[in-house]
């Protein structure tokens, strides 16, 4: 784990003595991929716990909702 630690480091120290003009473009390439992909990720997975039975959720049906009233 100690050469992932040197890695990163080594990684964060050339991204902080970039230009800034140089800075926020590799950043945003790196970035916005990666959130997105963790932002799809957490999604997906809140909707698999959603489904899930399992998830410890109430097997009681919800009620169906009343009809709207129409006035008259």
């Amino acid at each position: 784990m100690d050469w992932l630690v040197q890695w990163w480091d080594g990684v964060e120290l050339w991204v902080v003595q970039l230009p800034v003009a140089v800075q926020f473009p590799v950043v945003m390439i790196v970035v916005l991929p990666l959130c997105l992909g963790v932002a799809r990720l957490i999604d997906r997975v809140a909707d698999w716990g959603a489904k899930n039975p399992a998830s410890g959720a109430d097997a009681t049906p919800e009620p169906e909702p009343e009809p709207e009233k129409v006035a008259a």
